[in-house]
């Protein structure tokens, strides 16, 4: 999918641009699965901010995905709609028992196409079967981590994985990090790379777009006062991360906390699992 740069009718606009909505066939979505957001602007439940730089931004309706599409479903592309809770555009499938339900759209998937789930289905895009009937090689995304709980990898736009050994009840997949994990083979995964591969390279051009979002701005630690930031303080120069570089000093957030290098993953359960840390070719 291209992008498509705007006419600079206002300094906002010059330079920026949106996605091309060409590929997208109707704006009006099945309404029995929608849901109605409600802006938490980043607050817990006693009103305690725990993420920063989240609020306002406009209404929106998230579609219900459907990220675990049962076996032996047998359904047709109807439409290929916009989903403003995803950077992926979505299809509207209509299964054999006349139900609908929403699926990330790979990028090869049209209006009309055939899909199905199950481990006798064919190898082509929008289908989902379990890793052990897909051969080595194939570009997947939607894989399932845990069996039962639905894709929970690679479903951003653009984004694809690849299926690389089989070994016992394991496979291999290498994921788009470049880390190599092993899954389990009845786990399962959708066929194809993801569409609208070009949502990376849109330009926002001015800060009101961001804020309708829902992002408030981020203010950088190193201009702030030292009493407000482990960063701040100094002359008013620009002093680097952390303050002074030459002495060592590792930047933090606010609260004192190291930010690069401090691994916050717990690797008790899941480290057995990665075949190649995606951290290894940075290493050499």
């Amino acid at each position: 999918m291209a992008v498509r740069k705007l006419k600079p009718n206002t300094p906002g606009q010059r330079g920026m641009t949106t996605r091309d909505f060409s590929a997208i066939t109707t704006d009006k979505p099945v309404k029995s699965l929608l849901i109605s957001t409600k802006e938490k602007a980043g607050r817990n439940n006693k009103g305690r901010i725990t993420t920063r730089h989240k609020g306002a931004g406009v209404k929106r309706h998230i579609r219900k995905v459907n990220f675990n599409l049962a076996p032996g479903t047998k359904a047709e592309v109807e439409h290929i709609e916009y989903d403003p809770g995803r950077s992926a555009n979505i299809a509207r499938i209509k299964d054999q028992d006349g139900q609908y339900h929403y699926i990330v759209a790979p990028g090869k998937l049209k209006v009309g196409d055939n899909v199905s789930s199950g481990a006798d289905s064919p190898i082509k895009p929008g289908n989902r079967l379990p890793l052990g009937s897909i051969p080595v090689g194939t570009v997947i995304h939607g894989v399932e981590m845990t069996l039962g709980k639905g894709a929970a990898l690679v479903r951003s736009a653009g984004n694809s994985a690849q299926l690389t050994a089989k070994e016992g009840d394991y496979v291999q997949v290498k994921l788009p990090s470049s880390e190599v994990r092993k899954i389990n083979k009845n786990c399962s995964a959708s066929i194809g790379a993801i569409g609208n591969e070009q949502h990376s390279n849109v330009k926002y051009g001015k800060a009101g777009r961001k804020r309708k979002m829902g992002i408030r701005p981020t203010v950088r630690g190193v201009v702030m006062n030292a009493v407000d930031h482990p960063h701040g303080g100094g002359d008013g120069g620009r002093h680097g991360v952390g303050g002074s570089v030459n002495h060592g000093a590792a930047p933090r957030t606010p609260w004192g906390q190291k930010t690069i290098g401090y691994k916050t993953r717990s690797r008790r359960k899941s480290s057995k699992f990665i075949v190649r840390s995606r951290h290894e070719g940075k290493r050499k």
